[in-house]
């Protein structure tokens, strides 16, 4: 492509020199033409990278294929709740096992019902699992006032009991500048209902205009490119309804600010903010109205993280694929299940017998507690263990380390290490980084592979 791009512009170059008369005006001009080639050369090869298309579905067909059917195999394997994310990606896709899917929204309507039911009669704040069961239902054109839940023999619509959990957040906001749980669930919340065509209360969506417009989208030190992108769904949502025309202005600039984050995040490799953000990054653009095109870098960098298995846990894999079939959580809005594709088909796999590495390396531990005393402990584990089954062996050794762990849509996390709790209530958790740096993955699934200090540090945010 560049000694095409050259020849192009050599014969330019000849055609404007041989318009002079005068030999010393064709030298001059030829010189100063000649220094200026390679950047006419740059700027044209910029160009036309700018305008190539992004992704032509049949080009990566396989890849989507590929990651669909792994996604529908962690439905035979999921351990715990159903995940209604995973539920959303493949109700997304292009390609489906109508049969399959089926079997786990009635898996959904059961087992993750009856745990959301159990939240909800201890008063406890579960809007993210309401907002996704929600997105989850709707994807599947399923009737949301068929689902209720029964408190104190008072029996609710799934919708109402998610607009009095939103109610409860923007109070909790107003009176301590903050929700119950966090702006990513909140954004999640009002998404789920301007998708499920209710209308958001101006009160709810102004909270999230003012948390934009004071970036209080923050995780630890860091901005929270997730809960940036869910607003900017969530938000764009709310726009597109027509619904909140008296503060018009306001959400037009807290989209733009919501964009611009986005695109500043955007790493050189292409990722927004790590690979495990880039997902709902690239659906939100998608949603704000950025063209395909404009997504291209950050689209191929998903297709070269999938390639390489970065996205084995399933929520991760959840969030990426809508966004590479180039749509976002709002297509839900307009979704109608009629004439699916009804052709994925899981073939027979042999299974994998994966033998212990003999290799062993050494990991510390140093754990921070709120006192900010550290004990710090040494574990020689297998390379390729997870930090999860270096933390159990660390912990059969009885040398004074103890962990507690709770289940999430992501897998396990650390709820309490040496007797003592990181709570949510109390705006705080275990934060996880190797040789210093963050980690982007759980406990189960970051893989220690060289010898690594380990710090677990109780953190507020």
């Amino acid at each position: 492509m560049t000694s095409h791009v050259t020849a192009k512009y050599q014969k330019l170059l000849s055609l404007l020199v041989s318009s002079f008369s005068s030999d010393s005006s064709r030298w001059t001009l030829r010189s100063r033409l000649s220094r200026m080639l390679p950047w006419v050369i740059i700027t044209g090869l910029l160009a036309f990278a700018s305008s190539k298309p992004c992704d032509t579905e049949g080009s990566n067909r396989e890849l989507l294929l590929s990651l669909n059917k792994n996604l529908l195999r962690s439905l035979e394997s999921q351990a715990g709740l159903p995940n209604p994310s995973v539920h959303l990606a493949l109700r997304l896709s292009n390609y489906h096992n109508l049969a399959k899917e089926s079997e786990h929204l009635n898996r959904l309507k059961n087992d993750l019902h009856n745990d959301i039911q159990s939240s909800l009669s201890n008063s406890q704040s579960v809007v993210g699992h309401l907002a996704l069961y929600t997105l989850a239902l709707k994807s599947s054109c399923y009737d949301l006032n068929t689902i209720t839940f029964s408190i104190s023999e008072n029996s609710e619509t799934l919708l109402t009991h998610l607009k009095r959990q939103m109610e409860q957040e923007k109070e909790h906001i107003a009176f301590s500048h903050r929700p119950l749980t966090n702006y990513y669930q909140y954004s999640l919340g009002v998404l789920a209902l301007c998708v499920s065509g209710i209308r958001v209360n101006n009160h709810v969506s102004n909270k999230l205009i003012k948390a934009v417009e004071h970036e209080h989208f923050k995780h630890g030190d860091s901005e929270s490119v997730d809960t940036y992108a869910m607003a900017g769904m969530a938000l764009q949502c709310v726009k597109d309804s027509g619904s909140h025309v008296q503060n018009a202005a306001e959400l037009h600039t807290a989209l733009s600010k919501i964009k611009q984050k986005l695109l500043d995040s955007r790493r050189i490799d292409g990722h927004i903010g790590n690979e495990f953000s880039t997902g709902l990054a690239v659906q939100a653009l998608l949603a704000m109205g950025s063209e395909v095109a404009e997504c291209a870098a950050s689209m191929e960098a998903m297709r070269t993280a999938a390639r390489n298995n970065t996205y084995h846990n399933p929520m991760a894999a959840s969030q990426m694929l809508p966004a590479l079939h180039q749509k976002s959580y709002l297509t839900v809005k307009s979704k109608e299940c009629l004439n699916e594709d009804d052709t994925l088909v899981l073939e027979p796999i042999d299974p994998v017998v994966v033998l212990p590495n003999k290799n062993k390396v050494t990991v510390m531990v140093e754990v921070v507690p709120s006192s900010q005393v550290a004990d710090v402990y040494s574990v020689d584990v297998s390379k390729g263990s997870s930090l999860l089954e270096a933390l159990e062996l660390l912990k059969g050794k009885n040398v004074g380390f103890t962990f507690e762990k709770e289940s999430s849509l992501w897998g396990p996390f650390l709820s309490a290490v040496n007797g003592e709790q990181a709570r949510q209530s109390d705006r705080r958790y275990w934060h996880l980084s190797a040789d210093g740096t963050a980690l982007t993955q759980g406990v189960s699934d970051f893989k220690i592979e060289v010898p690594q200090k380990i710090t677990i540090k109780n953190t507020s945010y």
